[in-house]
């Protein structure tokens, strides 16, 4: 009898560390994974940046473009410091580490960035759909004439998404509610019940708001996408013809443009389904919301590398300084 009840306690004892290993194991995982997307985008985002800056105040020709993808670099920077630094470091066990205060700003923070990047990267289709179209067509009429007059949607941007995400700054909160109150958590912070009345003047300002720039943004790549079919038609014809061409340089970045774009909607529209999955479902499944919370921090992690791959941008860089420090040095030995 007891030779039958030691068995049973041990086939018990291995089922119930079972799942205590692959949660451990998971863990692990989970850890390792929000420390890469957070260090590789944050220095992806920084390359960028820093060489689109290079470009920016040491060309003759002030570029849009560049200008656009400094800033959405910057609001890819503070999405990963608002949202992936501190899931990184309540992943690694550090959590109660923010005060009320520092939950309010680092998720409001996180959350308006996260509307200035959709924004920022539907006005980046626009402009390049506009830079790229023919000379005699009507959208050539809306090319900006310097970088400087994008400043003023960069401005419309912040204080829109500021306003939208305004309920968060009432709703967020480092302790833990009343289960009445209680809504969500985001591992290191807690989300508060809303009011009906607060929540159907959110709710439609966000998808309002996806809605305009996700349509300008799929409208303008359709757009380029034609154009730059028709583009290649013309290379095949000048191929055939035996006569050499190169492709423009705004064709190239509009092929980047591109990309990012189709980055963009293949983060976006996962992360949106898994959040749907999640709502829709009536237990606490941790895998789910894992790998929600990867689909959040994707754009902002691989979208610099798209740019860095397909642009050469860390060569170009490189040479940059190379040639700023060659300079330097040479203009130093002559005095």
């Amino acid at each position: 009898m007891s030779v039958i009840t030691d068995a049973f306690f041990k086939k018990t004892a291995s089922w119930i560390l079972l799942p205590r290993k692959e949660e451990m194991v998971l863990n692990v995982i989970k850890k390792i994974i929000f420390l890469f997307m957070t260090m590789v985008g944050a220095l992806g985002n920084i390359s960028v940046s820093m060489n689109y800056m290079f470009s920016w105040w040491g060309g003759s020709e002030k570029k849009p473009i560049h200008l656009i993808l400094i800033h959405l670099a910057f609001a890819n920077i503070i999405i990963l410091l608002g949202k992936g630094l501190p899931n990184t470091m309540a992943a690694w066990g550090l959590r109660n580490f923010l005060d009320d205060i520092g939950c309010k700003i680092l998720i409001y923070l996180g959350r308006v960035a996260r509307g200035v990047s959709i924004c920022t990267s539907s006005l980046l289709t626009v402009v390049q759909a506009i830079i790229i179209s023919p000379r005699a067509s009507g959208w050539r009429r809306l090319r900006p004439k310097s970088a400087w007059h994008i400043f003023p949607f960069f401005s419309f941007f912040w204080m829109l998404n500021a306003l939208i995400s305004m309920n968060l700054i009432y709703s967020i909160t480092s302790t833990r509610p009343n289960i009445s109150q209680f809504k969500s958590e985001d591992t290191y912070c807690y989300f508060m019940l809303e009011s009906q009345k607060t929540k159907w003047i959110v709710l439609p300002l966000k998808v309002l708001r996806d809605a305009v720039f996700q349509g300008a943004m799929g409208g303008a790549s359709g757009y380029m996408v034609l154009l730059l079919h028709k583009h290649y038609q013309h290379v095949l014809y000048l191929q055939n013809s035996k006569l050499l061409y190169r492709t423009p340089p705004e064709l190239r970045a509009a092929q980047s443009v591109l990309l990012l774009m189709l980055c963009f909607v293949f983060f976006y529209w996962t992360d949106c389904a898994f959040s749907l999955l999640l709502s829709l479902s009536l237990g606490y499944n941790s895998l789910m919301i894992n790998i929600q919370e990867f689909m959040t921090l994707g754009y902002a992690t691989f979208s610099p590398l798209v740019l860095i791959h397909r642009d050469g941008l860390l060569d170009e860089c490189w040479h940059a300084l190379w040639e700023k420090l060659r300079n330097y040095c040479s203009h130093f030995s002559v005095q």
